[in-house]
């Protein structure tokens, strides 16, 4: 009894540190591709389910797919600016079928993809995750002021309200420690939108309207549509996401003391990339691991699988109850920037420790950081830029994500590859003069 209890209130806390990144992507897209409160609540709940079932994927561990470690999946920020674009130029069924088709892509190459992993070195996937987090936060300042469009944008409630619900989760994050510093973002939005309830800014009206049990539908959203520029550009997301990956698998392999071979690596590539596939299927997102829980296992000391596994279970089981998901859509839009800031601070910042490692090692990799970031933000500010380029080179250069990310990987092999089989011949040359 006692073990059984340890192990939920240890669930519990894995479900709470990842909960808040869990439904703020739901909320972040639905609002920026126009949903109404039905379609958000379908939305967060969706999303919540299969944050379970991806994570119980890795868990449950089998000869095809998981990596048997203790590891929470959930919907990549890296997506979100992505899929805002996918849904803006194509609309919603593009998305889940650039999801849907980077997922098959990542089960195909799951195999070679320790073979494919050279051509996204730290200086490479730091600028892509920089650049995906820099054009992130003109969407958290656009919620902050209350939501690009609103009547009341840029109001001095809606300012003191974002920038309140920031200043909150600052100080919780300064002055506490361990799981409370974890959740500090959730309880920074639960503070903000008990102070908007005060203030008359919260509508309770989707939490009304919700049931209290649903079934889930495939193709909620419509069947999906397939564009290869949609479909290349989640690619390069589920690439990015996999590196991350493999760095956080190696981090829970010598927590637990598993000493991971290439087929584990394998197997949770593709239950990353079966994730991605169910999720499309049923109208959710791309998946990958949340490194706040990897850094709770650490805090913790509790390594086993069964506390994840209840986790995986509980979000499932909160997936089919709309009351809940509702309760998350009722966040006011200034709060929700405020959060917002915070979160996707912390991708630019992930980006710039990932490129501090390598930008003092070669000179070149500034010039790699340099053009990639550049073309990438300038292509997302001027997307009209290649518009007269045949259509085949506008699947290359009217995203600006994609546009950088090819950039870095070019320049990578230019400056960091090329040179290295040159400086080689050299010196095999040299050796034999000598």
């Amino acid at each position: 009894m006692k073990n059984t209890l340890k192990v939920s209130v240890h669930g519990i806390q894995h479900l709470l540190a990842m909960y808040a990144g869990a439904v703020i992507v739901p909320l972040i897209i639905g609002g920026a591709l126009g949903f109404n409160s039905n379609e958000l609540t379908y939305l967060v709940s969706i999303d919540i389910l299969m944050c379970g079932i991806a994570t119980l994927l890795q868990i449950i561990s089998s000869r095809f797919a998981g990596i048997g470690l203790p590891v929470v999946l959930g919907c990549t920020f890296t997506a979100v600016g992505p899929i805002i674009a996918i849904g803006s130029e194509f609309g919603i069924s593009a998305i889940y079928g650039s999801v849907i088709a980077s997922g098959f892509i990542v089960v195909l190459i799951s195999g070679l993809f320790g073979k494919l992993v050279k051509f996204f070195p730290p200086v490479v996937t730091g600028s892509i995750v920089t650049i995906i987090g820099i054009t992130l936060i003109p969407v958290a300042i656009n919620n902050l002021g209350g939501g690009q469009g609103a009547d009341d944008f840029g109001s001095l409630s809606n300012i003191a309200l974002g920038f309140g619900t920031l200043f909150l989760i600052i100080l919780i994050y300064r002055f506490s420690t361990g799981f409370i510093q974890s959740i500090s973002i959730l309880l920074g939005m639960t503070a903000g939108t008990l102070i908007a309830m005060y203030m008359r800014k919260v509508d309770f009206t989707a939490i009304h309207e919700a049931s209290y049990f649903h079934i889930v539908e495939p193709f909620y959203f419509g069947l999906p549509t397939f564009e290869w520029s949609a479909i290349l550009t989640m690619t390069l997301v589920a690439i990015v996401s996999l590196v991350e990956s493999t760095g956080t698998y190696f981090a829970l392999g010598d927590i637990c003391d598993k000493d991971l071979k290439e087929k584990d690596l394998a197997k949770g590539y593709r239950a990353e990339g079966l994730a991605s596939i169910i999720g499309g299927i049923f109208n959710a997102f791309p998946y990958t691991t949340f490194s706040q829980n990897v850094g709770l296992v650490q805090m913790s000391g509790i390594r086993s699988r069964k506390v994840i596994m209840l986790t995986g279970v509980m979000l499932v089981a909160l997936g089919f109850l709309p009351k809940v998901a509702a309760l998350a859509t009722i966040i006011p839009k200034s709060v929700l920037g405020g959060a917002m800031v915070a979160m996707f601070g912390m991708v630019v910042y992930q980006g710039i420790k990932i490129l501090s490692t390598v930008i003092s090692e070669k000179q070149e990799n500034s010039m790699i950081i340099a053009c990639s970031t550049g073309i990438g933000l300038g292509v997302t500010v001027a997307p009209e830029l290649f518009a007269q380029l045949p259509a085949g080179f506008q699947i290359l250069t009217s995203n600006g994500i994609v546009a950088g990310s090819l950039t870095a990987i070019a320049l990578n092999i230019v400056f960091n590859m090329l040179p290295e089989k040159q400086k080689k011949n050299v010196t095999v040359l040299y050796e034999k003069e000598a």
